[in-house]
């Protein structure tokens, strides 16, 4: 069987540096006390701090910040692919939820946390992006090649069905493919920001790509052998 990898936890100085003023991604937050400029997309830690308040009336000029200063339009193409891994986030919640095998909990749990690692790169000001960690706020070629074994180790015991197939054959499949179908738009949505000239590296678009590819192996696994094909008999 495979085996998920156990979370990742930041340093305690990286924590401690992290002040959250919103819950959101998409709302304006304060790295730490060395700055005080807001921003936004807090994706490298989900770790709440502190929280004073939910909203703050700085977005309500239709502008967000980035993470570590600067303000964009909420329509800007950072925002949209930013904004839509969020949305996948929160689709493969719904999925862990349903899920009732520990190992596909924990899994989905794991790639949630490396979603908030692609948002934090994908949100950061461009100017600071020399202050991006690793695995913490940097997507890795590792986190890539990580999915990528996961991919072939459940291939390897599930094999995939040979036709298309229809998906939503219970709960848990369902979710899976609705979060594969949001990670597709965040890869989209990921390249429409780098043609637009954003600052997105070839590890966000390949982990995307990847973890769809997971999630369309893990939602047939979870499926099992009974799903329909898309043309009838």
């Amino acid at each position: 069987m495979w085996h998920a990898s156990p979370p990742r936890l930041a340093s305690p100085a990286v924590q401690a540096n992290l002040v959250w003023h919103r819950c959101h991604p998409i709302h304006g937050w304060h790295p730490g006390p060395a700055s005080r400029a807001p921003s936004a997309a807090t994706w490298a830690l989900a770790i709440l701090v502190r929280v004073p308040r939910i909203y703050t009336r700085t977005g309500d000029d239709g502008s967000t910040g980035l993470l570590y200063g600067g303000r964009v339009p909420k329509d800007d193409p950072a925002t949209d692919a930013y904004g839509t891994v969020d949305e996948a986030v929160s689709a493969l919640g719904l999925a862990r939820a349903l899920a009732a095998d520990a190992e596909v909990q924990a899994e989905i749990l794991h790639l949630q946390r490396d979603l908030f690692v692609v948002g934090a790169d994908l949100a950061t000001n461009p100017a600071e992006r020399d202050r991006l960690q690793p695995d913490v706020s940097l997507v890795t070629r590792a986190m890539v090649e990580r999915v990528e074994g996961l991919i072939d180790r459940v291939v390897a015991e599930h094999p995939l069905p040979t036709e298309f197939i229809v998906p939503g054959t219970n709960p848990v499949s369902a979710a899976l493919d609705v979060a594969r179908g949001t990670v597709r738009r965040a890869e989209r949505r990921a390249v429409a920001f780098r043609m637009a000239g954003g600052a997105v590296t070839d590890d966000v678009l390949h982990y995307l790509n990847r973890l769809s590819d997971l999630l369309f192996c893990l939602a047939r696994w979870q499926a099992g052998e009974s799903e329909p094909p898309s043309r009838g008999r």
